[in-house]
């Protein structure tokens, strides 16, 4: 071989990224759960995909092209686009089985005993998606469709398994589903659910399973109603902790004083807000007279509407002048339960004192976590690029298993100073290089990581390779850039 005229050397595909997501997944066990098919590896190039830059099966393709996707993952055939929104349909079609895979694999013989569940909405661009409807908007978003997700997890906080709903399906209604998928899909019995106060009502409760039991929240208005029956009382919630039980069920009662202190500091910022609104207007009035006092009363009065204070604040004019009133009986009655909340149960004693109840309780903090890293952090849910029941459902599906690898990624890498997302970037630098000998088959040499991507893999205890074979499997996109499409 001369050196000189036989061996090339070019620069190669992005790996460190690929490499170390890729192995994160087969400890996971995804890898195993989907398969070693052709359908399995494009699965698991989507997963790994959204976790390196979020975005359409279009930018994957384009993703693959820079990345080592195919020689890492053993991808032998090449693909585009649209054998990625075949394959959504392929994840949809075999979500039940790889969900039952994961959670046999992750448990074992291990019963669980808890499940945390939540649901939120994720608004659509487009008004053509198959789940979309328009209902209670988390997002803010008005004149939107959206559709609704619902995430079951385990007592870790894991995910176990999502299911989408349309976009005007009510919170209630999605809780019996996951009651019959514990029993039938996992086989679980004895099993207690924790859901926030939307979530679990009397009607869910009633049709819940012999030997199943829940953990919810009670409304202001319900604890109201307690305190006027005499079951609880007021001075109860200064307690750090206190419990009541009536008629078989538990109430923990707590006033989180953080909580407490945030709301009467919003109050009055908002009652500010007021008088600086009317103290201009009152100005106002002063240097012109032929203004009208009709008009800055009802300015005013507006703004006391969209703060929503008008319980106790009023707006009154006398002689030209406004002054902001203030009725303290029902400020008080409006303050009172602030940072009160009561937890309920119907879990027994002998399983379970008021401070499980009540941590198990703030385990729903995790869920609502994940959530907020799907829709608006570390992933992003929208905005959904399918439009399709089976493209929607492999599209949530990939979003919480890509979810499951970067909660992975973030525990592991907590001892650092940045965030899972940042983490997986400063990895896509570590680039091979192509090295290509006459005639023969060419081959990535993987370099030596520097000092920074060195304490990520050791972290994770993960070696990159020394060399990977090259295939130059061809992934193409149908599409072309717009550059492309209409060149200067």
């Amino acid at each position: 071989v001369n050196l000189g005229t036989d061996i090339h050397l070019q620069e190669g595909l992005s790996v460190g990224a690929v490499w170390t997501v890729y192995q994160v997944a087969k400890r996971l066990g995804i890898e195993k759960a989907l398969g070693c098919d052709f359908n399995g590896k494009l699965a698991l190039w989507q997963i790994i995909a959204r976790v390196i830059d979020q975005g359409s099966r279009l930018s994957a393709v384009r993703l693959a092209q820079t990345h080592a996707a195919c020689d890492i993952l053993g991808i032998t055939r090449g693909f585009n686009e649209d054998h990625l929104y075949e394959n959504l349909s392929w994840l949809a079609d075999c979500q039940d089985q790889l969900e039952d895979r994961l959670f046999s694999a992750r448990r074992g013989k291990e019963a669980a005993e808890i499940f945390l569940y939540d649901v939120t909405s994720s608004y659509l661009e487009g008004d053509k998606n198959y789940f979309g409807e328009y209902g209670h908007n988390r997002d803010g978003k008005k004149g939107k469709k959206q559709i609704v997700m619902g995430l079951l997890c385990d007592e870790y906080g894991e995910p176990v398994s999502v299911e989408v709903f349309s976009g005007n399906t009510q919170d209630p209604k999605t809780f019996i589903p996951q009651v019959k998928k514990v029993v039938e899909r996992f086989g679980c019995r004895g099993v207690t659910f924790v859901g926030d106060r939307g979530m679990i009502k009397s009607s869910q409760i009633k049709e819940l399973p012999e030997g199943f039991h829940y953990i919810t929240a009670i409304t202001k208005p319900q604890i109201l109603s307690l305190c006027n029956q005499g079951v609880i009382q007021m001075d109860l919630f200064d307690t750090d902790l206190y419990e009541v039980e009536d008629e078989g069920v538990r109430y923990i009662l707590r006033r989180n004083p953080l909580r407490t202190k945030e709301l009467e500091e919003n109050r009055l910022s908002k009652y500010k807000r007021v008088e600086e609104l009317t103290a201009r207007k009152n100005l106002y009035l002063e240097e012109h007279s032929r203004a009208r006092v009709s008009t800055a009363l009802k300015e005013i009065s507006e703004k006391i509407g969209r703060l929503k204070i008008g319980k106790w604040v009023r707006v009154q004019s006398q002689d030209r002048t406004l002054t902001i009133q203030t009725d303290q009986e029902s400020l008080e009655k409006e303050s009172c339960l602030d940072g009160c909340y009561a937890i309920k149960t119907d879990l027994p004693k002998s399983s379970a004192d008021a401070h499980i109840i009540h941590d198990r309780y703030k385990d729903l903090a995790l869920v609502e976590k994940a959530f907020r890293n799907c829709k608006t952090t570390l992933l992003e849910v929208r905005p959904v690029f399918v439009r399709t029941e089976k493209s929607t459902r492999g599209h949530v599906l990939t979003v919480m298993l890509s979810y499951m690898i970067l909660r992975y990624l973030q525990q592991a890498w907590r001892q650092f100073d940045l965030t899972a997302e940042e983490g997986v970037k400063k990895l896509c630098t570590l680039t091979s290089i192509e090295l290509k000998v006459t005639d023969q088959q060419s081959v990535l040499k993987i370099p030596i990581p520097r000092e920074e991507s060195r304490k990520l893999l050791a972290a994770l205890d993960i070696k990159m390779p020394m060399v990977l074979p090259h295939k130059n499997v061809p992934v193409v996109t149908k599409k072309k850039l717009q550059t492309e499409r209409n060149p200067l």
